[in-house]
């Protein structure tokens, strides 16, 4: 049964019929690089300014190599043109590698190694995004500061929710609407079957 599984696979690629999945880029530090991440000198001061002139919210995400949940993302989720079309207009989005050793500027003014930040941030999983006001007050850290924290792989609904809520501020909204309960709203607007 295996080998006619594989023969049949071996055909239809052959014919032409099987379809790939997106081959994505992977850097000389094994993490996945997409069109919309910035490579900046990792000072969070700065790329917050450059992220408000160009109309953008910031947002770090951190990764690590061999990560099957960021594969994931960079596979399956963020290729989908209706996300990465939303992050690439609305975000600045800064990668970070939780083991790397790239040094970095947090918010407070503190220069440290990536994977300092990370345990300075509590960071645990990966892929984590976090996303940061368009103003930070100077004894604040990435982490102190951020409005909506992302940890760990979800599907595209979820995903772009999320995108969505923080670019529309919607965390400043006094409706009793959190994050879940728009991203239940979206689901049921969606009316597609999908939980996510």
């Amino acid at each position: 049964m295996t080998r006619l599984i594989a023969f049949a696979a071996a055909a239809l690629t052959a014919l032409g019929l099987a379809t790939a999945a997106p081959a994505v880029e992977l850097g000389d530090d094994g993490l996945h690089k997409t069109d919309w991440m910035r490579d900046t000198f990792k000072d969070l001061r700065e790329d917050l300014v450059e992220a408000n002139a160009e109309g953008k919210r910031l947002a770090i995400i951190m990764e690590q190599r061999g990560c099957v949940y960021c594969t994931k993302m960079h596979e399956e989720v963020f290729p989908q043109p209706v996300l990465a079309d939303y992050i690439r207009e609305n975000f600045f989005v800064v990668q970070m590698n939780l083991h790397g050793d790239t040094e970095i500027t947090d918010f407070d003014g503190e220069a440290l190694s990536e994977k300092q930040a990370a345990r300075k941030w509590g960071m645990l999983f990966t892929p984590t995004i976090l996303f940061l006001p368009e103003e930070v007050a100077e004894d604040q850290t990435a982490a102190q500061s951020a409005v909506a924290v992302m940890p760990g792989a979800f599907g595209l609904g979820t995903t772009i929710d999320m995108f969505t809520w923080v670019a529309e501020k919607r965390y400043e909204l006094d409706n009793g609407e959190d994050f879940q309960r728009y991203h239940a709203r979206r689901i049921q607007e969606r009316d597609n079957g999908s939980t996510d």
